[in-house]
C-alpha cells in the first residue's frame, strides 16, 4: 500500500466521505474506489454534456437536452460516492443549500420543457446556463467559504446577501 496523504484507506478521518459509514462502504468498497467512483461521474457527466452541446450545434434540440440534463444529473450522482446517497438527498434540502437544489431541477425540467414542448434553442440555452450555475453553487455550498470567496471575486453590484 503506498503512504502518504494520497493514501485514503489509511486516513482515520471521514469528512471528506460524508463522516459516517456510507452504503458503498457497507457493499464492500473502499475510500479509494469511492473517489474513482466520483471521479468517473463527473468526467462521464462534463462529456455527456460536451456531446449534448455538439449536437445543440448540429441541430439536435431533444438530443442536446437530454445529454446535457444527463450529464448534469450524472455529475450529481457522483456525490454520492463520496457521502452516500441517503446523506446526500437529505443535504440537497437544507437551507444553506435548498435553493440551488431547486433552480437545478428546475432549471432541468426547463430545459426538457423548451426542448420538447416548445422547441424554443434560446430557452434550452439559457436554461442549460442556469443549471451550469446552480450545479454549480451547489457544488461550492459543501467547501468551507467557497461561496463566500466566489462572492467577493464578484464586482460589487453583482454581489447579494
Amino acid at each position: 500500500m503506498p503512504s502518504g496523504w494520497l493514501n485514503l484507506e489509511a486516513q482515520s478521518g471521514d469528512s471528506v466521505f460524508g463522516g459516517e459509514e456510507s452504503a458503498y462502504s457497507k457493499l464492500g468498497l473502499t475510500k479509494t474506489q469511492r473517489l474513482y467512483g466520483f471521479l468517473g461521474c463527473t468526467v462521464v457527466g462534463f462529456i455527456l454534456s460536451i456531446l449534448g452541446t455538439i449536437l445543440l450545434f448540429i441541430g439536435g434540440l431533444i438530443s442536446f437536452a437530454i445529454l446535457f440534463s444527463i450529464g448534469i444529473i450524472v455529475s450529481l450522482v457522483g456525490t454520492g460516492f463520496l457521502i452516500g446517497f441517503s446523506k446526500q438527498i437529505k443535504t440537497m434540502f437544507k437551507p444553506v443549500r435548498v435553493v440551488a437544489t431547486l433552480i437545478l431541477l428546475g432549471a432541468i425540467a426547463m430545459t426538457f420543457m423548451g426542448a420538447f414542448l416548445l422547441n424554443n434553442a434560446v430557452l434550452c440555452l439559457v436554461m442549460v446556463i442556469v443549471e451550469y450555475l446552480a450545479y454549480l453553487w451547489y457544488s461550492l455550498s459543501y467547501i468551507p467559504y467557497a461561496r463566500s470567496l466566489v462572492k467577493n471575486l464578484l464586482p460589487s453590484w453583482l454581489r447579494w446577501d
